[in-house]
């Protein structure tokens, strides 16, 4: 369902496009080379306002890549804990709207009166990891404890890092997005997500796991980021037993992930990393001989 497009966006408008609006965008530029200048193009990622509206009530705005919104807007909702299943968002319909995008979904009365108390409606910067609350404690909830019984050996590791560009073709042509990633146990990248947040990127990876009923524990998430608790909460939110970055951690993401009980690794490249936290889950951990 797509509303028909305001006379506001005439032929060329950033909304129109590919898909609900075009991911990017070729833009001219000056070259500056010491007191000489000249004239190039280089392809851009675009950037929107995505409106997220629950049963008919605006919840937070979020500027994110215009693509796979579908996978953004269940992740989004799952990894917030605004519901505890995909199955209980029974209507999702992404429409374009005025400057930028709006997702209506249709979810539980008890649930949506719950989102309606838990602050003021706000606007989220790209990739912001704060949506829609206002004390520490909304911050800062606690996430379900993840599984045990799960380990993966290095390789696995090394084999998602290694092939993980080849799977970002927004970011070779602008230089500008993140990666989410969700890899099986022997490193295999299934599910690859790119948007200009981070956060945006694994919620979508999340919500496309959802959506095809793909269970989020029998693997991993590799991200091209930093590795930031927002990151971590919304992963053990999930039911990854581990979340990789290929930059370094913070100490909140490390305590959080202390207590999740969900394995850290950070600064994941070609074949070293560091794991921060419950390290018996990776073969490459084991004390030498």
């Amino acid at each position: 369902m797509t509303r028909p497009l305001p006379e506001t966006l005439t032929p060329g408008h950033p909304l129109l496009g590919l898909g609900y609006a075009e991911v990017q965008r070729e833009r001219p530029y000056t070259r500056v080379e010491g007191d000489a200048q000249s004239a190039g193009s280089a392809a851009v990622a675009e950037e929107v306002p995505v409106a997220f509206v629950y049963n008919g009530r605006p919840h937070v705005v979020m500027m994110a890549t215009p693509a796979d919104l579908e996978d953004f807007a269940v992740g989004f909702t799952l990894s917030e804990a605004i519901v505890s299943s995909a199955n209980d968002i029974s209507d999702l319909a992404v429409e374009r709207y005025s400057q930028g995008i709006e997702i209506q979904l249709t979810i539980p009365a008890a649930a949506g009166t719950a989102l309606l108390e838990r602050g003021r409606q706000l606007v989220g910067r790209t990739g912001c990891g704060l949506c829609g609350v206002e004390t520490i404690a909304q911050v800062l909830r606690p996430t379900p404890p993840v599984g045990r019984g799960w380990s993966i050996e290095p390789t696995a590791l090394w084999n998602a890092e290694a092939s993980l560009l080849d799977h970002q073709p927004l970011n070779r042509a602008t230089g500008a997005v993140h990666a989410a990633a969700w890899a099986t146990m022997t490193g295999e990248l299934d599910v690859v997500r790119e948007d200009v947040g981070r956060h945006n990127a694994l919620d979508k990876v999340i919500g496309a796991l959802a959506r095809a009923r793909h269970d989020p524990s029998r693997g991993f998430v590799l991200m091209t980021s930093r590795a930031s608790y927002e990151l971590v909460q919304r992963a053990a939110t999930a039911g990854i037993p581990l979340l990789a970055a290929v930059s370094r951690p913070t100490g909140l993401a490390i305590r959080m992930a202390e207590a999740a009980g969900l394995t850290l690794v950070a600064l994941l490249r070609g074949t070293t990393a560091n794991v921060y936290t419950y390290p018996e889950r990776v073969g490459a951990t084991r004390p030498r001989e």
